[in-house]
């Protein structure tokens, strides 16, 4: 199943929420959240700096993943980025496939 990596900054509302339910309460409704789309939650971290949490989850497709991106930047109370992840092996199938590209004036 993909996996997808969700870079997830919270607006105040959010960081209030989080303050409240707990980190644990985070996981616990993420968790609920990804299991209801068929998918998974692979892991939650919760950081300083740029970003507040760090969330990779196992989701059936793009779509899914587009969707749950969609449902937190709707909710107002954070904002995520999307990263799509692969596999070292989908690399290795990336890397022997023949691709005719141009790089710009050449």
């Amino acid at each position: 199943m993909p996996k997808y990596l969700f870079e997830a900054h919270y607006t105040a509302a959010g960081a209030k929420g989080v303050a409240q339910e707990g980190g644990a309460g985070r996981r616990a409704a993420i968790a609920k959240m990804a299991e209801g789309l068929g998918g998974k939650l692979e892991t939650l971290y919760f950081a300083f700096g740029g970003v507040d949490a760090y969330v990779i989850v196992e989701a059936p497709d793009n779509v899914t993943a587009a969707a749950v991106a969609l449902a937190v930047n709707q909710s107002g109370a954070a904002t995520a980025k999307t990263v799509v992840l692969i596999t070292p092996e989908e690399m290795d199938k990336a890397a022997k496939k023949i691709v005719d590209y141009r790089p710009p004036g050449r």
